[in-house]
């Protein structure tokens, strides 16, 4: 009996040693292939949280040279009238209203002009005239203006922030495959008064504009003759572009020039091609012109960079024009500018329908 209890105290121990390595074994080889396997996936690991660290810090610094509208320095607070050149109607729809809702501190009122019609020259007035802070024009300043300035104790500065090109439109039914300048400023002189003259019906020509000492645009390259320019009897004078194009939609023979935001996109009138007296027919459109039954749906679009590397014909400036008085008025303007002037704010200018500046 002894005998059977040693061998059985034996073998039961004997177990208990293999069982006890077999559970040591597996350990072990748990723990080695452990191991090796985060050894394997440590650079991926390493890498995953490298990324992750540069998503948080991009997401928190800008990049560089993306200046936004939270960047910009010295914008005054408070209320600040401005006005002018109506070709700016959408970037104070879309831009003004965008640097508003960043800049909760600065708040823009756009007046209009009491007896004028509102334009680039009126704003100017105004702005001569203390009515306005700062002033947003489609044309160059004159020397009268300059000089308006200065009698009144200061100066004006016109600072450059978009680029604009002026098309030409005229009813759809008309049938004229394009224009060179001279031919539109002979028009508008009174050299050619039928459409015959340039390739096109037997129509007399109409012609649309705004008085000149309330243009918006000009079609002359000199802008400090506006008002002496002296313009055909035939000229109809139109208080604003939006009369002009209602105006052109019932005329068969009319024509009009203006901002190409303001013309191109409008489904009752046809942009025309333009070309200089000899050279390439650039459209103010991109690409091929929208049919005015598949405009409501697809409206035509400006053609920005023909005119940001000036093959269009026709371009002009818009500017900010900045009362030099060293008051609310200047630092008002040139924080105003520098906004537009930001990386944020020219890819807000390309929205609105303009060419930005190159810097």
């Amino acid at each position: 009996m002894d005998n059977t209890n040693q061998r059985r105290a034996l073998i039961n121990g004997e177990i208990g040693l293999f069982l006890r390595g077999l559970i040591i074994g597996k350990v072990l080889t748990i723990i080695v292939i452990g191991g090796l396997l985060w050894w394997l996936l440590k650079p991926n690991v390493l890498a995953r949280n490298s990324a992750d660290s540069y998503l948080d810090r991009s997401l928190k610094t800008p990049s560089d040279g993306a200046s936004t509208f939270k960047t910009i320095a010295g914008v005054p607070t408070g209320s600040f009238n401005y006005g002018g050149s109506t070709a700016w109607a959408s970037i104070r729809q879309l831009v003004d209203s965008q640097i508003q809702s960043d800049r909760p501190e600065l708040q823009l009122r756009y007046v209009d002009p009491i007896k004028d019609s509102p334009s680039s020259s009126s704003g100017i007035r105004m702005l001569l005239d203390g009515q306005l802070d700062f002033a947003q024009s489609s044309r160059p300043l004159t020397d009268k203006e300059q000089a308006m300035a200065k009698e009144r104790g200061f100066t004006l500065e016109q600072r450059r922030v978009a680029i604009d090109g002026i098309a030409v439109v005229v009813n759809p039914s008309l049938n004229v495959p394009s224009l060179t300048v001279n031919q539109l400023q002979q028009i508008y002189t009174g050299q050619i008064t039928n459409w015959q003259q340039v390739g096109g019906p037997n129509l007399p020509i109409i012609p649309f504009s705004q008085r000149a000492e309330n243009a918006d645009t000009v079609i002359f390259s000199d802008s400090n003759n506006l008002k002496e320019q002296a313009l055909s009897s035939n000229v109809q004078y139109v208080y604003s572009t939006t009369e002009a194009v209602r105006q052109l939609s019932k005329t068969s023979g009319g024509v009009y020039y203006a901002s190409a935001r303001s013309v191109v996109p409008q489904c009752s009138v046809k942009a025309l091609p333009l070309r200089l007296t000899s050279g390439e027919l650039i459209s103010p459109y991109r690409g091929s012109s929208v049919s005015p039954e598949n405009c409501l749906r697809q409206r035509n679009q400006v053609n920005t960079e023909d005119i940001k590397n000036r093959r269009y014909p026709i371009t002009t400036d818009l500017f900010v024009i900045i009362k030099q008085n060293k008051g609310r008025e200047q630092q008002i303007g040139d924080a105003y500018s520098k906004l537009l002037l930001t990386s944020e704010g020219q890819k807000a200018i390309g929205r609105a329908g303009f060419a930005g500046v190159s810097k």
